[in-house]
């Protein structure tokens, strides 16, 4: 109950935080004739973030996914589960049921990517951009989580059967 009421108030407040973007990113885009995400100024705003303020969240929040992954893959292994990327892939029986797990385990981490992102491009660009956050945020979570699930399951399961 209270992992539920973490989540609810993480995504309240990130949900805030995009709302009041919305207004200046609009505004922005037609001036720019573009929205920012599809820009190249995007792109060029990415160094940016990298040297800014919250530049060590480039790090953490990769970490912590990799070690949620980690942990995720190993009790996939355990339970017979197949490695998770190429479950989530070419198993079409189990692709809901992984999708569903992989979202539990880091829907506050994809939260607090979405909104450290938001608040960040404040910081660093003097403004935020919705679109870029939403993109930004969960990349840094999704992709390390998805690697190391499925290499954790590998590596686990290549260990009880040299057991056996």
């Amino acid at each position: 109950m209270r992992g539920r009421r973490l989540t609810l108030a993480l995504a309240g407040l990130t949900l805030l935080v995009l709302a009041i973007s919305v207004p200046q990113s609009l505004r922005d885009a037609l001036d720019r004739g573009q929205l920012y995400l599809f820009s190249r100024e995007f792109l060029s705003d990415i160094p940016k973030r990298l040297v800014g303020p919250g530049r060590f969240r480039f790090l953490l929040q990769p970490l912590i996914a990799t070690l949620l992954g980690i942990r995720a893959g190993r009790v996939d292994a355990r339970t017979g589960q197949p490695p998770y990327l190429r479950a989530l892939l070419f198993e079409r029986s189990l692709r809901r049921q992984l999708l569903r797990s992989g979202l539990q385990s880091v829907s506050n981490l994809v939260l607090m990517g979405v909104l450290m992102d938001s608040v960040f491009q404040w910081l660093i660009l003097g403004a935020s951009y919705p679109g870029a956050a939403l993109v930004v945020g969960p990349t840094l979570i999704a992709t390390p989580y998805a690697i190391a699930r499925a290499l954790a399951n590998r590596a686990t399961a290549a260990g009880h059967r040299a057991r056996e």
